[in-house]
């Protein structure tokens, strides 16, 4: 199995468990690799382990090994009493594999392997990705009050919200880009401080070594997409593209953009400004549903 780059840097991310509790430090990430065929000590000089598991990523990419090391990071074993969260990340693991025509299939305490002959996204549940154009042609109906946020939350929101619109008809479409990232983490940490329960026994949020919830102020804004998704909040639509407003987002730092040598246009703005929209949308209906069913 050969995996491109994105499917390798997911892959790294689950292994590493940065913010989760299945962490791994640089010993552990040594003995996980040990375990494949490496023969590395940890001690002064070791890298990041960041950089560490993307070069062991890289150097079994297409070998046997690579296949060994997806089932290990899947072993059912690990994930005794936690099968639920197993099946959430090889589900979400999936989404990435897709475009690589693979998939990871669990039939019970057995980590198998499906090759398919084209692209299959989200073929588990039946769902499909909506091409840019398509998501751009809908209208969504924002009403920032429908988050149930505070009044001066609200305010802050809506001046926010009406600058990034001036920025991307104005072709400003980093600024844009960087407003529309800060105004989702806004909101999506507002709508967990209201609801701290559902959020905190999320199975996908970010855990600190001890195993305890970390508080909302540290968490990213790929944690509160995730959980967002996982309680309903958002839909697996808004989830996807709200990911790729992370990623833009992150141009904040020039050395990221340059790493990437990418720069955001209008179509990307626009897009971007339709997630938002959307976001607020749905997490306006899913709040309302909630209310419904508590009377």
């Amino acid at each position: 199995m050969k995996l491109s780059k994105r499917t390798l840097e997911e892959l790294r991310n689950i292994i590493n468990g940065d913010n989760t509790g299945d962490y791994r430090s640089g010993p552990k990430l040594v003995d996980f690799f040990n375990d494949l065929g490496s023969d590395d000590v940890y001690g002064q000089g070791f890298p990041s382990r960041r950089f560490y598991t993307d070069q062991k990523l890289e150097a079994i990419n297409g070998t046997p090994e690579l296949d060994k090391c997806i089932k290990k990071v899947f072993a059912v074993v690990d994930y005794i009493e936690r099968i639920d969260y197993l099946d959430k990340q090889i589900d979400h693991f999936n989404q990435y594999l897709a475009f690589d025509k693979w998939e990871v299939v669990r039939d019970n305490d057995v980590i198998t392997f499906k090759k398919h002959d084209r692209v299959l996204v989200d073929s588990s549940k039946k769902q499909t990705i909506e091409t840019a154009d398509e998501f751009l042609s809908q209208t969504f109906n924002v009403n920032i009050e429908s988050l149930g946020l505070s009044a001066e939350l609200n305010e802050l929101i809506k001046e926010r919200l009406k600058e990034a619109e001036n920025c991307v008809a104005s072709n400003a479409p980093l600024s844009s880009v960087i407003m529309i990232g800060g105004i989702m983490e806004g909101i999506l940490l507002g709508v967990a401080d209201s609801n701290p329960q559902l959020f905190n026994q999320a199975n996908c949020a970010p855990k600190s070594k001890d195993g305890s919830v970390r508080k909302f102020q540290e968490w990213k804004l790929s944690n509160f997409i995730d959980v967002a998704a996982e309680t309903g909040f958002l839909k697996q639509d808004v989830k996807k593209f709200s990911h790729v407003v992370r990623d833009f987002r992150n141009y904040i730092h020039p050395y990221s953009q340059l790493k990437t040598r990418f720069s955001p246009d209008k179509q990307t703005a626009l897009i971007c400004m339709q997630v938002l929209k959307a976001a607020i949308y749905q997490i306006g209906n899913y709040r309302k549903q909630l209310q419904e069913g508590d009377r």
